[in-house]
């Protein structure tokens, strides 16, 4: 019991650290989720352009387009998947060099040169880019359903009614933003990554930079002028839409 006393008295900031980046990060993500079905943001604007997209897809007999944009999207996850898979085997080898490590760094004040509070800090970033791999490759296996829900979709020789592939539009905008969504909380994984980085100067450091990602992350998806600009080309086209 003692030990671990000691261990919570002498790593108190860090703990602390710790926990408000844990804060940060799964608190944005449930804020986002929830407030994207009641607030313009870019996940339901961009589930909006979806559902335009499939709608129209539906009217077409050749889908080669569709099909080649669908890969286009497949080839971005598929590339971030890998960076990923590459970023931790750096992490894990510099986790066996982590007495190597701090001796080098040993001479610079601002950096911790503990091998056990380095040790943990690695483990904290491969556990990080750990959970971005399985959502870039969970993405990256949507996208592929998509490819053969959308040739499997009902053409216009079919005569479907307008129900119908208003549902079909659906179903398969869905299945879109589930995959875009997917690859959204990768990347925001990228992006909190970059925070954990200061921990290594300094738990203060870290509780700023984990609160500044959060904040550029509201920033970009409910605030950003991409977001109004999308806004506008939605809002003219449902309102032309509607004559």
């Amino acid at each position: 019991m003692q030990p671990m006393i000691e261990f919570i008295t002498s790593s108190a900031w860090d703990l602390i650290a710790l926990l408000w980046f844990l804060s940060c990060f799964k608190g944005y993500l449930y804020y986002a989720r929830v407030k994207s079905y009641n607030t313009p943001c870019l996940a339901s604007v961009m589930h909006k352009y979806r559902f335009e997209w499939m709608r129209h897809m539906l009217e077409r007999e050749v889908r080669i387009a569709d099909e080649a944009t669908i890969a286009n999207l497949e080839r971005s996850v598929s590339f971030l998947a890998s960076t990923t898979i590459l970023i931790i085997a750096g992490l894990i080898t510099l986790l066996g060099s982590s007495e190597a490590v701090t001796k080098v760094l040993s001479n610079i004040p601002m950096i911790s040169n503990e091998v056990n509070s380095w040790t943990f800090k690695i483990i904290l970033l491969i556990v990080i880019f750990l959970y971005a791999f399985f959502k870039f490759t969970w993405s990256l296996r949507q996208y592929s359903f998509l490819s053969v829900m959308v040739i499997s979709a009902p053409t216009p020789a079919d005569n479907f009614s307008t129900d119908k592939k208003k549902k079909h539009a659906e179903v398969l905008a869905l299945m879109c933003s589930k995959a875009a969504g997917n690859f959204n909380l990768g990347l925001r994984t990228y992006y909190f990554s970059v925070s954990v980085l200061a921990w290594f100067i300094s738990p203060l450091l870290f509780m700023f930079s984990s609160t500044l990602v959060a904040f550029v992350l509201y920033r970009r998806e409910f605030r950003s002028e991409t977001l109004k600009n999308m806004m506008m080309s939605l809002g003219d086209r449902e309102s032309e839409s509607e004559r």
